[in-house]
């Protein structure tokens, strides 16, 4: 590792809407440059972690072994459970329990986080570190950290990583791409979704360069479920609502997920992330949302939009976060209770 100037002590952040500038790329760099072979690093993505904020995190956990750090750990908030469909990934050595986790790192960083919120237990990292770099791409994010690379534009978190790897001259092996392969097709819906740009296929196609299997990785990521997961995937949706006056005409359809309807199917919670896909398909309704129940009154809500409505603008008036067309946050009460929270604000925006 080479020392190179210190970065600036303000938080750095590109503008709305923008990438980061060349200034904020150049920090990032050097807080990595900087650090020591003794140095601590400590990798943190979201609660609930999805495709993007694991493969991204994990990627960049063994690119910086590579560049010579040798003591590196990678935790997220909350109970220490991966979703079947990531537990092939590499650098699952990396992993720690949130309560395991280096309590005063010289250095954390953080993927794919639109917000503090979004840390849980180990938002307190960010203040007891020695300096927090956070790698993200929701145009949501306000800047949480020392130095912050936000690219709004970017199709996932994994598109900031490799970026960066690449500046520090990391060369990207076939598990490195594996990871950022698996989280590039994650969030852009094996390529479906408005974020899919040349761009993102270039990159794909230097990440398969390396000899990993995209077959291989779809079956294990999308295409594989118990049989418990389908006919839960059917209750639920059987208790799917269309709202075509909600969101002024534009329409909303929904559905919930109890804890009750996990233990009677005997599943576990990831197996509803993808549940959104199914309901975000209705022809009449431009907001599609599901409400999984987390605990007794608390919901964790996915929302999507077709582009008419800012779902983003929904979820960050109800705390949480996200994109244009994708983003999500925390409900309390009762499903119908969050519900009408949505409706209200899905009014407001389209005011604003």
């Amino acid at each position: 590792m080479t020392s190179t100037a210190s970065t600036a002590s303000a938080p750095l952040a590109g503008a709305a809407g923008v990438g980061p500038a060349e200034a904020h790329w150049a920090a990032a760099e050097a807080l990595v440059r900087a650090l020591p072979p003794t140095a601590r690093v400590l990798l943190i993505c979201h609660i609930n972690p999805d495709g993007d904020a694991l493969g991204s995190m994990l990627g960049f956990g063994l690119g910086l072994r590579q560049f010579g750090v040798r003591d590196v750990q990678a935790t997220f908030p909350g109970p220490p459970e991966l979703p079947e469909p990531f537990r092939g990934l590499p650098g699952l050595d990396l992993l720690v329990p949130a309560d395991a986790a280096d309590p005063a790192p010289d250095l954390v960083i953080c993927f794919d986080a639109a917000s503090e919120s979004r840390l849980g237990e180990l938002a307190g990292r960010l203040s007891s570190a020695g300096a927090a770099l956070v790698l993200d791409h929701h145009a949501s994010n306000p800047g949480f950290g020392t130095v912050n690379l936000v690219d709004p534009g970017a199709a996932a978190t994994s598109v900031v990583a490799e970026q960066l790897l690449a500046r520090l001259g990391v060369v990207v092996d076939p598990a490195i791409a594996e990871c950022l392969y698996v989280a590039l097709t994650t969030d852009t819906g094996s390529f479906r979704f408005e974020a899919t740009t040349p761009a993102v296929h270039q990159m794909a196609a230097r990440l398969l360069a390396t000899g990993i299997s995209p077959g291989d990785i779809s079956r294990r990521v999308f295409d594989t479920r118990p049989f418990g997961a389908v006919r839960l995937f059917g209750e639920v949706l059987g208790r799917a609502r269309l709202e075509p006056a909600a969101a002024g005409g534009r329409g909303l359809v929904w559905t919930f997920a109890t804890l009750d309807d996990l233990a009677r199917h005997d599943q576990r919670p990831y197996v509803l992330e993808a549940l959104i896909d199914s309901v975000r398909c209705t022809a009449e309704a431009d907001v599609s949302c599901v409400v999984k129940q987390t605990r007794p009154a608390e919901w964790a809500v996915s929302m999507r939009s077709k582009g008419a409505v800012d779902v983003s603008r929904v979820a960050v008036a109800l705390g949480g976060g996200g994109h244009t067309f994708a983003a999500g946050f925390t409900g309390r009460g009762s499903a119908e209770q969050v519900v009408e929270s949505i409706r209200g604000q899905l009014d407001a925006a389209l005011i604003g």
